[in-house]
């Protein structure tokens, strides 16, 4: 078995780095950026595929990995764990219907509330504690879904009609244009830019570049988060206008 993720602020990686480590502390995780994955794919035929939803839908980054490797996943067993802020509906059956199309099997799906990642907006802000507790309360549900997995009776979250309904009307079917392409929204303040590079080197998409020692965005953003917490000056911003917390699964371990 492998683990195959595509992460943010580390929870998706957090939690299939947790989940491998109770199921086999020998498998590995790669990011799907990691130029061995293909090889590494090609050498199992278990998978666990780890993403964060982004409203009730696959990032573009990923729709378009698991499209560009599309013969991969002929034959392939994979069980999908979608991380989330909130409920997303049919979170680990939007990927896994992707999948199944190349041909993949699916043996069951897993939902993980984890800590909020969109750090320029109030919406789902909770305390340090209370986002302390939600990492605790992730991995007790990764050692239970473990435990069913090797009982062959793997969870179904997501799985299903009526995840399905509640994923499109729950928030795809009005913010289907977010993730459908890639962003020109990212917005840095060159008033507090600094240069540090630190943004140039995080983003999976090469989207942002320096120039005259300030960073610059393109219209390749994949909403990741990745630049807005992680920029020492709090000076990138994508959905609103000031960051109001930058959240990474450090604070929170």
């Amino acid at each position: 078995m492998i683990g195959i993720y595509f992460s943010g602020t580390g929870n998706s990686k957090y939690c299939i780095e947790k989940f491998l480590q109770e199921y086999d502390a020998a498998a590995r995780a790669f990011s799907i950026e990691d130029d061995e994955l293909s090889e590494q794919i090609d050498k199992h035929k278990d998978i666990v595929f780890s993403y964060p939803v982004q409203y009730s839908n696959i990032p573009k980054i990923l729709k378009d990995f698991l499209a560009e490797n599309k013969a991969v996943w002929k034959g392939k067993r994979v069980f999908v764990i979608a991380t989330m802020g909130l409920f997303s509906g049919d979170g680990s059956g939007i990927l896994a219907r992707e999948l199944k199309k190349y041909g993949a099997e699916i043996v069951g799906g897993l939902h993980i509330k984890m800590p909020d990642s969109i750090g320029d907006e109030k919406i789902l802000k909770r305390s340090l504690e209370d986002n302390k507790k939600l990492i605790l309360e992730a991995g007790q549900k990764i050692r239970k879904a473990v435990r069913q997995l090797k009982d062959d009776n793997p969870p179904q979250e997501g799985i299903g009609m009526l995840y399905h309904l509640a994923g499109l009307f729950g928030q795809r079917l009005y913010f289907i244009n977010k993730t459908k392409q890639y962003s020109d929204k990212l917005n840095i303040n060159a008033e507090k830019c600094i240069g540090c590079n630190k943004c140039v080197d995080l983003c999976p998409m090469k989207n942002i570049e320096l120039k005259n020692r300030i960073a610059v965005s393109g219209n390749q953003c994949t909403l990741c988060y990745r630049c807005v917490n992680k920029c020492p000056k709090q000076a990138i911003t994508l959905l609103g206008k000031r960051v109001i917390e930058q959240s990474n699964i450090d604070k929170y371990l």
